[in-house]
This record gives C-alpha cells, sequence and structure tokens, in this order.
C-alpha cells in the first residue's frame, strides 16, 4: 500500500467509526471509551475491526481488539502497522 497521510487515515477511521456506529463524527473524539461513553457491543467492534482490516489490508489480532478502547487505540495500533 502506498504511504498515506496519517492524519487522512485517521479522518477515514473515525468516518467509519462513525457511520458503523451511528452517530455524527462532531460526537466522535479520539479519547471517547467506546464501550462505557458510546454503549459500543461486541459486533459493532468486530464491524469496525473488519472494515478497517479490509481498507488497510491488515491483520489486527484477536487479542489485540480488547485493547482498542477508543479512536486514539485504534490510531496507535494502525500506526504501528502501516
Amino acid at each position: 500500500m502506498a504511504p498515506k497521510n496519517f492524519e487522512v487515515i485517521k479522518q477515514e477511521v473515525k468516518k467509519a467509526v462513525a457511520a458503523i456506529i451511528e452517530i455524527p463524527e462532531s460526537k466522535l473524539t479520539d479519547d471517547i471509551k467506546f464501550i462505557e461513553d458510546l454503549g459500543i457491543d461486541s459486533m459493532m467492534a468486530l464491524e469496525i475491526v473488519a472494515s478497517i482490516e479490509k481498507k488497510y489490508k491488515i491483520v489486527i489480532p484477536e487479542e489485540d481488539i480488547p485493547k482498542m478502547r477508543c479512536l486514539r487505540d485504534i490510531y496507535n495500533s494502525l500506526e504501528k502497522k502501516l
């Protein structure tokens, strides 16, 4: 995959997460907690992970998924993999 400006990737991820959990992007901050603040369930979490894996052609290990508790966690994980 050709390198992309990471800020663009962050915006793409934020947009995808907002669409999956059906809230406006403006309400989705980097540190808002998926489960505690937004009520994301395991099915939504898997949908988010699957969409990221497909879009960026990466594999997120199953044991890493529970560690992704907010957008910032996803960004940090993606930054290491891209």
